[in-house]
């Protein structure tokens, strides 16, 4: 009886302890923040195997800038400076009141808020975001460019975007930019106005201009299409610097990799945390937004029905026939380092109505959505995606709760960019 009442004197001291060390305050500070809150879920913990396809979605996985073979001026830093005056400078457009920065605006994430582009007139689709574009291989919507640079020049002589001729390109290069463009590319070529009408040009679709640019000396055409090619590798010099910089989902990752549980409940709250899981998982977004930049860089058909635009189907031949492509006499490849081109899948009938998956980096801040804007907000996209279920795309059991918890964690996803100030 007594060794009893000593076990039960034990016993009560231990409960005594307890319930003292749970008043202490700090000693469990997890417990104390989510009754503070309200929120009484468990901390979630991730699996080793998640942490990895957590990390691998961390900008801290992002690699250096890749190469570009077939611009050597990519990474130099005249060519940055230069490009960054041309990317701003609105004199590169029939009116003048158009640059590159009119669609691509800094103040908005480098894009323009706008469901159609607009310069000289209106585009037929989105403008692209700008950001980690150094690390795709495809650009524009359809992919019918293969690089930077060449990407760069197609807008000039849109006759919706900047209204331009590329022998109007030589001559303001002449005029504005000698000095800098001759330190870069060498000695500018003697063109005048009769040797080089400023309104030629082979890219406007205006036959007068076609006419004028036929009736050129070859080797002034050459010229003008060398200089013009130039003009494209410094505006991607510029471009290319135009990177994400941590946002609160890499922070996220970063202390959940830590094991920093309580750092981690700072940054995310449990919604964003649980359209994190959904998103690598049952929602399977990550089999087409994968890695830092959240983009396979390929293309798909999702169930848009513009019949009037083909996407990635048309892209294919506009690519392998441009001029200025990485196997063209303006490319500083070699055309053995132009795989991507070497090895580029001409199936139409399977890219018909298929466009690029744009990065998902600061999407929350550029609304609205798809390849013509047809969606307004995040809310949107997500009901139209569980709409539109199918084997790729898995949300058709989606609740509304389930697309808003998605949508708190791809608001995590904004944050500062870097790029030449």
């Amino acid at each position: 009886m007594r060794r009893n009442n000593r076990v039960s004197s034990v016993w009560r001291c231990v409960i005594a302890a307890i319930l003292i060390a749970l008043s202490m305050p700090g000693l469990f500070p997890a417990w104390e923040a989510a009754a503070e809150t309200g929120d009484h879920q468990e901390i979630p913990l991730w699996t080793e195997e998640e942490k990895k396809e957590l990390s691998a979605l961390s900008l801290s996985s992002l690699p250096p800038l890749p190469k570009d073979p077939s611009n050597k001026y990519a990474d130099d830093p005249k060519a940055i400076a230069l490009g960054k005056k041309i990317f701003f400078d609105k004199r590169f457009s029939a009116n003048g009141k158009v640059s590159c920065a009119t669609c691509h605006d800094p103040e908005t994430t480098f894009t323009d808020k706008l469901p159609l582009a607009k310069g000289m007139g209106t585009t037929t689709r989105r403008t692209m975001p700008l950001i980690g574009t150094a690390y795709f291989a495809w650009f524009f919507w359809d992919g019918r460019k293969d690089s930077l640079w060449s990407q760069a020049i197609g807008p000039i002589e849109s006759s919706v975007e900047h209204g331009f001729t590329r022998s109007m390109c030589a001559h303001l290069i002449t005029d504005l930019y000698k000095k800098e463009y001759e330190e870069l590319f060498g000695r500018l070529p003697k063109l005048d106005h009769k040797s080089c009408p400023p309104k030629a040009s082979p890219g406007t679709g205006n036959p007068a201009a076609l006419r004028a640019w036929k009736a050129m000396k070859p080797e002034d055409r050459v010229a003008v299409n060398r200089i013009y090619a130039n003009i494209g590798k410094a505006i991607a010099a510029f471009v290319r610097q135009i990177l994400p910089a941590p946002a609160p989902f890499d922070r996220y990752v970063d202390a959940v990799v830590q094991n920093d549980e309580e750092k981690a409940r700072e940054l995310m709250g449990n919604d964003a945390v649980d359209g994190l899981k959904l998103f690598i998982g049952k929602a399977k977004c990550t089999n087409c937004h994968i890695g830092p930049l959240f983009t396979n860089s390929s293309f798909h058909d999702i169930g848009l029905n513009n019949p009037k635009d083909n996407g990635r189907a048309d892209g294919i031949d506009k690519v392998l026939s441009d001029e200025f492509n990485c196997v063209g006499k303006y490319s500083d490849a070699r055309p053995e380092e132009c795989l991507e081109l070497r090895f580029i899948d001409t199936n139409k009938a399977k890219y018909r109505g298929a466009f690029k998956t744009p990065t998902l980096r600061n999407v929350a801040e550029r609304p609205p959505y798809m390849h013509a804007g047809q969606l307004k907000t995040l809310s949107e996209v997500l009901s139209f995606y569980r709409r539109n279920a199918s084997d790729e795309f898995e949300h058709r059991d989606f609740s509304d709760q389930e697309l808003a918890k998605i949508e708190a964690f791809l608001k995590t996803l904004s944050g500062p960019l870097n790029y030449p100030k």
